[in-house]
């Protein structure tokens, strides 16, 4: 008989729910020390695709409750303790929520996304949102000065959006959490990892989905018949290159005849020359959808193909991300991957809990799923 992988009122991704609930068999010492089943099995007994097994099973070892031998299979990790630990209470108090939101003229609407979602979650602390504004020479003594300030104004910890703009930023980000070690305050990242190629993780972290972004879109796309899609990104931050891992699976998996068409924008281009570059770019590859980073470069570039005599959706589907309000405010509505805020908020306040209580604990990485939100910039009527 197989399991029930999902209850009707459960909206988590599937591979997400599945890893919880093996998990807790694994947890509870099911399998003590040996072999975990195969993604075969796991499929049949769970009445899944091999996909969301294996989804699971890679969730498991990034936790570090599982670990994969080479031609042998995964076993239970050696350290992993016969019971799980009681789950720490969220504790209440002041905290701080710092942000470096890439300049431009939507900034504000940007730092909005994430300050909604802990104003949604109040009743749980005190939050404190501010933007990091250090000068543009600013060294580390002026960075690790700022987080003394946090602690100074009674921050238990901080949740932290890094910059992605440019590797002098990304320097002074590093020299703030380093601050921030010295002085005992624990912080956890928001919705990317510090800026860097494969950068490793040195942090806790708490994001939104950008591979099922990437994925959900790309395949959105495709099935309105569009055959030349290009993924637009900039940084290299692991919100864009998760996005592209996304938006290259989905075309993998759609088969012969669909190739890969990314427009990388360059870094030294602000928003005005950013946007009709982009759009030109799109013309010359000969796309006929494109995944912006975010709606606010969707919006612009829309602009631009209209006044290159192109019409969306008719010639260009472009899609963006965050479901911000400025895709809303034009009579063309933007269609976007969503950026689950009060999700993000309140399971950030729980990782930060389990780091105040077990600070030796290996590092977390969680991602929520948002929901693809279809509006006139990608169908019409």
């Amino acid at each position: 008989m197989s399991r029930s992988e999902t209850p009707p009122d459960d909206s988590s991704p599937k591979y997400v729910h599945l890893a919880e609930q093996l998990a807790a068999r694994l947890r509870a010492g099911e399998w003590g020390l040996g072999k975990v089943p195969t993604v075969r099995d796991i499929a049949g007994t769970y009445d899944v695709s091999s996909f969301t097994a294996s989804r699971a099973l890679q969730l498991l070892r990034d936790r570090g409750l599982v670990v994969t031998r080479d031609r042998s299979g995964s076993y239970v990790a050696s350290d992993q303790p016969a019971r799980p630990a009681p789950t720490p209470p969220v504790p209440t108090g002041r905290w701080a929520v710092v942000t470096r939101v890439s300049p431009g003229p939507w900034q504000g609407a940007s730092e909005a996304v994430v300050k909604v979602g802990f104003e949604r979650v109040a009743a749980e602390g005190s939050f404190v949102v501010r933007p990091l504004e250090l000068s543009a020479g600013g060294g580390r003594a002026e960075a690790e000065l700022m987080a003394g300030r946090v602690a100074g104004d009674g921050a238990k910890g901080v949740f932290f959006l890094p910059s992605r703009v440019s590797e002098d930023a990304c320097r002074q980000d590093e020299w703030f959490l380093a601050g921030c070690r010295k002085i005992g305050l624990p912080v956890v990242l928001l919705d990317r990892n510090l800026r860097g190629p494969d950068r490793p993780l040195e942090h806790d972290l708490v994001a939104s989905d950008h591979f099922d972004g990437g994925l959900r879109c790309t395949e959105h796309l495709l099935a309105l018949g569009r055959k030349s899609v290009a993924c637009v990104i900039a940084s290299p931050t692991s919100t864009h290159t998760d996005r592209l891992a996304g938006y290259l699976s989905a075309l993998q998996k759609a088969g012969a005849g669909y190739h890969p068409r990314v427009v990388r924008v360059p870094e030294h281009l602000d928003a005005r020359e950013a946007y009709p570059w982009t759009a030109d770019e799109l013309i010359k590859i000969g796309a006929d959808g494109a995944i912006c980073y975010q709606d606010y470069v969707a919006v612009g570039v829309m602009l631009e193909l209209f006044r290159r005599g192109l019409n969306v959706p008719r010639d260009v589907a472009v899609v963006g991300c965050d479901d911000l309000p400025i895709g809303q405010s034009f009579a063309l509505g933007v269609s976007s991957y969503s950026y689950p805020s009060e999700a993000i908020a309140r399971t950030a306040l729980r990782v930060m809990a389990n780091r105040i209580a077990h600070p030796n604990d290996p590092l977390a990485k969680v991602v929520l799923a948002g929901r693809l939100v279809v509006r006139d910039s990608t169908v019409t009527g």
